[in-house]
């Protein structure tokens, strides 16, 4: 009897992963919404290019759902069921929330990676009243005011917070944080010189650079930015080492079946790869890049380890 049990039991088996092959086959078989911070924000603006790029190849509409700040979007993906038609795309604030408040989720467990969509550095700007023209006087001339000077920030475990930690860490400077519920905001009031220092996105900045509103003293990439070729690094203008750029992944809820996930691999890489798509982006100071499955993953537990030390020094904390 035990012997006859078996191919039954093999036959099921059989029958299970026909269904869910054919499964995967069908996919999608209706629209895919795509959770991303508020109207108006960078996220918003990626999914909404992403989303216009790849409908048509999935042959389903990709619907982006604004659904706030920080790691909003996140605890909503990864509460939804693991079958391909709810994604986020999410910037640090996805992985990096865990180290400065209590979260729903896990960064690690309860999402399927499926690409590393963009990246965008920030550019270390000061008002014009400082004196500083470099980073290496701008370090010197903080030393020696130690907790007088003011950096903006849009938020706690955005790319500009990050950048500015990784600064102070780095340097060893002291200056105080002003957080802003924007970036528009914290801008307006680096113009209007309420605070000294920002670390900002590079298209928002770009403008006032230009009438001279603002300062810019370093890109916070490896590289010069393509949108401001003239401009050092961070690294080579004063602060040996320094490197942070802004991360935007797109996931799935864990569980996901490793089809659907190849077939949005094999979908969003190709339209994020190609020039017209990197000449969009370009213009607001943004790289597409387009990755496997397992270097978003990579990427995401190296910033974990690189930047969760840094809070964890700081002893920065937010309430929920």
């Amino acid at each position: 009897m035990r012997l006859g049990i078996v191919p039954g039991l093999l036959a099921v088996a059989g029958l299970l992963c026909g269904a869910g092959a054919a499964s995967a086959q069908a996919y999608p078989a209706k629209a895919i919404r795509m959770v991303v911070t508020g109207v108006g924000s960078g996220g918003d603006f990626a999914a909404r290019v992403i989303s216009q790029g790849v409908s048509s190849a999935l042959g389903q509409q990709i619907i982006v759902d604004n659904r706030g700040s920080g790691n909003i979007p996140a605890q909503v993906v990864a509460r939804s069921a693991p079958d391909g038609y709810t994604l986020c795309l999410s910037a640090a604030p996805l992985w990096i929330s865990p180290f400065l408040r209590k979260t729903p989720y896990d960064p690690i467990r309860d999402f399927a990676p499926v690409t590393l969509a963009i990246t965008s550095p920030n550019i270390l700007v000061v008002h014009p009243s400082l004196p500083a023209k470099s980073v290496r006087e701008l370090i010197a001339f903080i030393k020696a005011r130690p907790g007088q000077l003011n950096y903006a920030t849009s938020g706690i475990g955005g790319s500009g917070f990050l950048a500015a930690e990784l600064f102070k860490s780095m340097s060893g400077v002291d200056m105080v944080r002003v957080n802003y519920k924007g970036g528009g905001l914290a801008l307006t009031e680096l113009i209007t010189g309420q605070v000294q220092i920002m670390f900002a996105n590079a298209g928002a900045v770009a403008p006032h650079m230009k009438t001279g509103r603002l300062r810019a003293l370093a890109v916070t990439g490896a590289e010069p930015s393509a949108l401001l070729p003239d401009l050092p690094t961070v690294a080579a203008a004063g602060l040996p080492g320094y490197e942070l750029v802004s991360v935007q992944g797109i996931f799935a809820p864990a569980g996901t079946p490793k089809a659907v996930i190849d077939r949005l691999n094999r979908e969003f890489v190709p339209f994020l790869q190609k020039p017209g798509t990197k000449k969009i982006f370009l213009k607001a100071g943004v790289e597409t890049i387009g990755s496997t499955p397992e270097a978003l993953a990579a990427r995401v537990k190296s910033e974990m380890d690189r930047l969760g030390k840094v809070i964890k020094a700081a002893g920065i904390k937010v309430e929920n």
